[in-house]
């Protein structure tokens, strides 16, 4: 979600480290760049180059060049790699520095902000024409949960402090929902170009941007699209210099060509295991290693194993449709983090059979030669079966008949 929503939304901190297991496929810029290419949304034009010897910049001609660095992170111009070049965006009107730029980005890992201490290894650089801005502002469509729909999001301020920007000054972000319906109409795209501030023939202009990347928006089942920043150029041009595209994996079964660009080398190996069985895995920093069902009771049982002075490990939510394959496969993943101690298994069966989960527990612990501490609390659908199918398997899996018994009986097994 975008960073400006959620500062604007003043999500409370607990939520940041709690991480709510949703998984969205991610666009690198150049892959965004593509998509409002084909759909005919106005964009800089730009070549690649990639360690595995893709260089199309022989072709490609400008009389300024930008080169960015393409990993999934914000914050790249202020960045710096591990070999110590500073910067993942560079601008220069001599065609001759390109290649240096390049050799100096290409395989080596760049950290900012928003990266990992270590960095992220850097595999693709974008060269685009650099144009005249004469201006940025602001643009973006997202899915909000308490509009029960698509919103927009503009600023006649935009750049690369769009937080600050809806911080100090909240007058110059304007909010507007759109009706699924209605979708977003020429009274209501001209109304945006009017307060992003541009006039004459660029708005006009302006407007005409905005309602294509609306019909991106709906065509490609996005979550997201951020332009920032939408620019005014100095030859009276509106061009999306910046581009950032979420999709719901929902929408992958209508989405397969657009699925099919995902890169998952920057993710956690775990995810990416994870999600081959539709679940959803979130590394942490601690020792327990917790199988759960749902955000909400994730978040709960990370806070109640705090409150008794334990540290999660690790959360991998198994959803409403789980079945004994997949709790199996959740056990492999768990246990594969070396830094696990013990194991907590908080579900409460509303959709999900306790019976199930049971089932797929005891085959689990027999499959993996499970040789840690193993807590289960199981409440709901089916429990009393549940109960009987790991009393009867001779397996030594402690029971918990009380969420809070769970986190004290999980803590004290690890001292």
């Amino acid at each position: 979600m975008s960073t400006l929503w959620n500062a604007l939304a003043k999500v409370p901190s607990r939520l940041n480290y709690a991480k709510v297991p949703v998984r969205y496929l991610n666009l690198l810029e150049y892959q965004s760049k593509n998509l409002l290419k084909q759909n005919g949304v106005a964009i800089q034009d730009f070549c690649m180059v990639d360690e595995k010897g893709t260089n199309e910049l022989e072709n490609f001609k400008a009389d300024e060049y930008v080169i960015k660095a393409q990993i999934l992170a914000g914050g790249r111009g202020k960045g710096h790699f591990d070999n110590g070049f500073k910067g993942g965006v560079h601008i220069t009107k001599n065609r001759n520095d390109i290649q240096d730029i390049v050799r100096n980005m290409l395989g080596h890992n760049l950290i900012t902000k928003q990266t990992p201490k270590e960095g992220i290894p850097v595999k693709k650089v974008m060269i685009a024409d650099s144009v005249n801005i004469k201006r940025e502002t602001y643009f973006s469509i997202l899915m909000d949960r308490q509009q029960n729909g698509p919103v927009i999001i503009a600023s006649p301020a935009g750049g690369v402090d769009i937080e600050g920007v809806a911080e100090k000054t909240p007058h110059l972000i304007k909010t507007m929902p759109v009706d699924i319906f209605e979708g977003l109409t020429d009274a209501k795209a001209e109304e945006l170009a009017e307060f992003l501030e541009f006039k004459g023939a660029l708005k006009q202009q302006a407007a005409n941007e905005l309602k294509k990347l609306w019909k991106l928006f709906l065509k490609v089942d996005a979550t997201q699209i951020e332009i920032n920043p939408l620019v005014e150029t100095d030859n009276a041009k509106v061009i999306s210099v910046d581009a950032k595209l979420n999709f719901d994996d929902n929408a992958k079964f209508r989405q397969n060509n657009i699925f099919a660009l995902e890169d998952v080398t920057e993710e956690d190996p775990r995810e990416v295991e994870a999600a081959k069985y539709n679940l959803n895995y979130i590394g942490m920093d601690g020792n327990i290693g917790c199988l759960v069902n749902g955000a909400g009771l994730a978040m709960a049982t990370m806070d109640i194993i705090k409150l008794h002075g334990g540290e999660p490990a690790n959360f991998l939510d198994v959803g409403g449709g789980v079945n004994e394959k997949q709790v199996t496969e959740a056990f492999k993943i768990l246990t594969s983090d070396k830094s696990v101690k013990a194991l907590l298994v908080n579900v409460f069966g509303g959709i999900v059979n306790c019976a199930t989960i049971a089932n797929g527990i005891v085959e689990a612990c027999k499959s993996v030669k499970l040789n840690i501490p193993l807590i289960v609390r199981l409440e709901g659908t089916n429990v009393n079966e549940a109960k009987r199918i790991i009393k009867e398997s001779g397996l030594p899996i402690q029971t918990a008949a009380r969420f809070e018994e769970a986190a004290e009986k999980v803590v004290k097994s690890l001292r």
